[in-house]
This record gives C-alpha cells, sequence and structure tokens, in this order.
C-alpha cells in the first residue's frame, strides 16, 4: 500500500495541494485527481456496522480517498489533519511501528440514552488478514468514557498497519456485526476518479499559440 508516511507528512501534503491545486498535478500523482475536483459524499462511501444500539461508521482518510470528496468535505479533513497531527504522529510512534500507519476515521452514533460502546471492537479483515487497531485519537471530548448519548457522536482516528490496502475490498466488524459495504464504496470511487481526472484536464489552461508570422 502506497500510504503517507505518516499523519505529519498528511497534514503537510493537505497545504501543499489546497483546495485549488493546479490542473497539472494529476500528471504528478498518479491516479490520484487535484483537490477540488471531488463530488462524493462523506456518506456515500463511509461503512456502517449497525447494532441495536448503535452504528459505527468508518472512513478511511487515505488521500486516494478523500481527494475524491467534495470540496467542503475535503476542506473538514484538511482542518483535521492540522489540528491532530502532532497527536496523531505520538500515537503512530508510541504503537512502535513509528509513523507508517493506516488511518481510518471511526464514529459511534449513539441510538438510545447513554449508550456504551468499546472502541477496541472495531476491527477491518481484508485479503485473508485480520487488522487491529494499534492506536486510537480522540476527536470528540468524553470519547474516553466509552459512552455516548442518544443521537450524539464520538469520533476518533484509528491506526492500523500499513499494510491494510483500502483500495481493496474489506470487511468492518464491531464485536459480532460486520459489513462488506467498501465494496460498493470502491465502486464509487473508482467511477469518481476517473470523472475528477477529466475535470482536471478540461479545467487545465491550454497553452497560447504563437503569433502567426505574416
Amino acid at each position: 500500500m502506497r500510504c503517507w508516511r505518516s499523519w505529519t507528512d498528511a497534514g503537510i501534503m493537505f497545504l501543499v495541494w489546497g483546495l485549488k491545486a493546479p490542473a497539472t498535478a494529476y500528471a504528478q500523482a498518479g491516479d490520484v485527481p487535484p483537490a477540488g475536483f471531488g463530488t462524493l459524499r462523506q456518506d456515500q462511501l463511509a461503512v456502517r456496522v449497525t447494532t441495536p444500539t448503535l452504528v459505527v461508521r468508518a472512513l478511511p482518510l487515505d488521500e486516494r480517498v478523500i481527494r475524491l470528496l467534495a470540496v467542503d468535505a475535503y476542506r473538514s479533513l484538511h482542518e483535521l489533519a492540522t489540528s491532530r497531527a502532532a497527536d496523531v504522529a505520538a500515537a503512530a510512534r508510541g504503537s512502535g511501528r513509528g509513523d507508517s500507519v493506516a488511518l481510518v476515521m471511526v464514529t459511534f452514533f449513539g441510538l438510545q440514552p447513554r449508550t456504551p460502546f468499546s472502541p477496541d471492537q472495531v476491527y477491518v479483515a481484508s485479503q485473508n488478514r485480520e487488522f487491529r487497531p494499534l492506536g486510537i485519537v480522540p476527536l470528540t471530548a468524553g470519547f474516553g468514557e466509552s459512552q455516548v448519548d442518544q443521537r450524539q457522536q464520538a469520533v476518533a482516528i484509528y491506526l492500523f498497519e500499513p499494510d491494510l490496502d483500502v483500495l481493496r475490498p474489506f470487511t468492518l466488524s464491531y464485536g459480532a456485526a460486520r459489513s462488506d459495504q467498501w465494496s460498493q464504496s470502491l465502486r464509487l470511487l473508482d467511477a469518481e476518479r476517473a470523472r475528477a481526472l477529466s475535470r482536471a484536464r478540461q479545467a487545465e489552461p491550454r497553452p497560447t499559440p504563437p503569433p502567426t508570422t505574416p
């Protein structure tokens, strides 16, 4: 998997690309279009696992994924990257994996009052392997209490081994509940990537032809 070397690096790359990156940048990034040409919503891509008391939602924070989101969604994750970069980098070092990790944003949404949840019960299965979180960086106050109220949410960044390739199908599990929704999300990503690259090419300014000599 070609992932960012660290969340700090990801934050820097967000700043370098920005939301109005030149259209010509797509040629330097392979099949990753420049920022600002995606149109997808987070809820179109996120994987959901539902229990009687909770909805658990997961969205990979891989640039090849979030670059295809609409501008507002991308901007939101850009701000997240810059504000929590140091915390995630510290968690990555503390995991013993150095700065090479895959990042997934996980949200617990309460369906009942004072619903308990188990942060360490989230895991991913892909390519005949099971990936357990190496570290968790809370994003909402009270996440460590492992409880969420009805219609409220608790959010964190989960760190996984870099071998988790988010451009391949995976199964999200929370306890005994499972979801293979990411396979559908990948089809959306493939179609949107082609459209975003096409938009970027169309937006690329054409060179001015030299004046004709009489």
